[in-house]
């Protein structure tokens, strides 16, 4: 019994852990592509790339990070405390997002796209990767 209880510690320490390394994924991700914007349309202001980013069909792709991120947010803020299955739900989705498994064309292309292009995001996702393995 102590050893699961272990065993379910260690995996609520590895979704944090693998959360936070999304969120600096997606946060590199976000400035590479108001980069991008700006280079081709001026620089705009940050309530002006954020409407972009919530509402602009270009920017679509970012979104699906930013939608996995407030997943686990939400499930480990359950008042009522969240299963081993919905932690293993959480890193699964990490996984295919990551191994561009049932990813849209748009999504695939953008970021398979940005992964060729900059050794920073190339790294950051190798991390989370290797971080997801070891699970």
């Amino acid at each position: 019994m102590e050893k699961q209880v272990k065993d379910f510690e260690n995996k609520i320490i590895l979704l944090k852990e693998a959360r936070l390394q999304l969120l600096k994924l997606h946060k590199l991700l976000v400035d590479i592509e108001r980069e991008n914007y700006e280079k081709g349309n001026g620089q705009i202001t940050s309530g002006q790339f954020l409407n972009l980013l919530l509402n602009e069909k270009n920017f679509a792709w970012l979104r699906k990070f930013s939608t996995l991120i407030v997943e686990i947010d939400e499930m480990l803020d359950l008042s009522d405390g969240y299963t081993e299955s919905m932690i293993e739900k959480q890193f699964s989705q990490m996984r295919n997002l990551l191994d561009l498994k049932n990813a849209d064309q748009d999504f695939k292309t953008k970021y398979q796209r940005v992964l060729q292009n900059n050794s920073e995001v190339t790294g950051k996702h190798g991390e989370l990767k290797n971080l997801l393995a070891n699970k």
